[in-house]
């Protein structure tokens, strides 16, 4: 069975959801400047160096560079980024985990949105960050690491 171009009716969620349970994974593509690819390809080495590349594969078929606002496009299983969200490697290796969160929680029926979903995800990103963080032999790896998760404690502290 093949997995469908959208994932929007009940059936194809159904489609999508059963073939993800049966190991089915995407052939990732990215789309987008070169420069553009060059950072997500860093970002993907990162998510493989820790054991997320599969993760996303599973959930994600491509990474697509346009000039708005980056998201997740739950209907296409595509994360849309923009040339900032992909400038920082550790950050959006992070955000991608984000995003493969939010597109699992929808195809399982989830409240994939709001406040307690945002929350649900923000946690994956932290997990992998911590990981990154612990595994990683590159000391400047590490460092981004512990920034920007002392960046997401302290917005945190301000809820």
């Amino acid at each position: 069975m093949k997995f469908p171009e959208k994932v929007y009716t009940t059936k194809e969620v159904e489609i999508a959801k059963n073939l993800i349970d049966q190991g089915y994974k995407h052939i990732l593509k990215v789309e987008g400047t070169p420069k553009f690819k060059e950072k997500v390809s860093q970002s993907l080495d990162l998510l493989k160096s820790v054991g997320y590349y599969e993760l996303l594969r599973t959930y994600i078929r491509e990474i697509t560079e346009i000039d708005g606002l980056t998201q997740l496009r739950e209907t296409e299983a595509v994360i849309w980024a923009n040339k900032f969200a992909v400038e920082n490697p550790v950050d959006a290796a992070s955000l991608f985990v984000q995003k493969v969160n939010h597109m699992k929680e929808y195809l399982e029926g989830k409240e994939y949105y709001g406040g307690l979903a945002e929350k649900r995800s923000t946690d994956r990103r932290i997990e992998f960050l911590e990981k990154l963080e612990k595994e990683s032999k590159n000391r400047s790896i590490k460092d981004e690491c512990k920034r920007l998760l002392q960046m997401w404690e302290d917005a945190a502290l301000a809820y």
